[in-house]
């Protein structure tokens, strides 16, 4: 049928001069590009909203604009080449370049499709909230995805428009007819990026890590910010990044603080003198707890974990819905306790103890 309609505008045009005609069909292949483009938005969305989709109509127009609107009518434009009255030269020259372009585009077009289908997905999992486990499973999973689909999309884009050019693909047969001891060669020096993008797939499978885990890595405390195919990001508590790479979440060990529940317990340690009621320390720590709100009301108790010869060491454990919440936690009831003791039993703080000798003194 498309072909029919190019004979029929060709034969419209053949009165006018070579160049205004090859211009001619040329533009209207470009409106029909356009307005075949608005057809198939129109008719999809259609068929989206009668389904009740929840894909948002406009977020995709949006989305797919930019590419749709080049990619159809740059299809239509390479259909109309052969009714150009051309010189071979040109019209091979203008069948590449058009090819070329809806390589790209078609690239461009998924790579923006990966970019909606990862905020569609991502948008009913959301990982600001207290019980995020399985939201964050599935950001870490997608977003890795997408980072795999966006290589695959790059590497077979490059790969088609080289093989476009006679020149290239001779090239690179040459290339693999002798890439023995090169091919060794290339594969040692990226042996530690394929190990890398290799573990960033199984961490995808498996997770050790997740999107906004709280980790201990390098004595260093903070949250995953991203994963990419080779090293993780994390934010550190004092807004500063530590960049590792992924291989080290499967050849050493690390703390994962939210690896099955967001819940952490914290401690605080008090050092007082042996004459502390202990009984009277644990009621305030619980008074405290029941009117904090970091408290999840779940975990609490007050223990003598350690004795010295000066003092005792008193440990407070307390449980909060997330590692942020029992720092906080932690400081306020740490706090508190110093107080209460400075107020109420200022000698049962740490002392030193020492005896003098009255005998020895009255000799000297």
């Amino acid at each position: 049928m498309i072909p029919g309609i190019f004979f029929y505008i060709k034969s419209l045009f053949m009165s006018w001069p070579v160049l205004f005609q090859s211009l001619g069909i040329l533009a209207v292949a470009i409106v029909l590009g356009l307005l075949v483009k608005s057809f198939l938005f129109f008719v999809f969305s259609r068929v989206l909203v009668k389904k009740g989709s929840r894909v948002n109509i406009a977020s995709l127009a949006k989305c797919c604009s930019g590419p749709v609107n080049l990619l159809i009518p740059i299809i239509f434009m390479r259909l109309a080449l052969p009714l150009l009255s051309i010189s071979q030269e040109l019209s091979g020259f203008l069948k590449n370049g058009l090819s070329f372009l809806i390589i790209g585009t078609t690239s461009w077009l998924f790579l923006r499709l990966a970019d909606l289908v990862e905020s569609v997905v991502l948008s009913f999992y959301k990982i600001d909230v207290t019980d995020n486990l399985e939201a964050r499973k599935i950001h870490t999973q997608i977003r890795y995805l997408k980072k795999v689909i966006v290589v695959i999309v790059l590497v077979i884009a490059a790969g088609s428009m080289l093989m476009m050019f006679e020149k290239v693909r001779q090239f690179g047969t040459g290339i693999l007819a002798s890439a023995g001891i090169a091919g060794i060669v290339i594969g040692l020096a990226a042996q530690r990026s394929i190990s890398n993008l290799l573990v960033g797939i199984q961490i995808a499978i498996t997770q050790p890590i997740r999107i906004d885990d709280v980790l201990i890595v390098e004595n260093e405390w903070g949250w995953v910010e991203e994963i990419t195919s080779t090293y993780a990001v994390l934010r550190l508590w004092d807004l500063r990044r530590l960049i590792v790479p992924l291989t080290y979440f499967t050849e050493k060990p690390f703390q994962n603080w939210t690896r099955v529940s967001a819940n952490i317990i914290g401690s605080v340690f008090i050092y007082v003198d042996y004459s502390t009621p202990v009984d009277v320390i644990r009621a305030e720590l619980l008074r405290i707890l029941k009117n904090s709100d970091l408290w999840d009301g779940k975990t609490w108790v007050l223990q003598v974990t350690n004795t010295t010869e000066q003092t005792m060491e008193l440990r407070a454990l307390m449980s909060a819905k997330t590692a942020p919440l029992a720092w906080d936690l932690r400081c306020e009831v740490r706090e508190k306790l110093i107080n209460f003791l400075q107020t109420n039993y200022p000698a049962s703080l740490p002392k030193i103890r020492a005896e003098i000798n009255q005998d020895n003194k009255e000799n000297k």
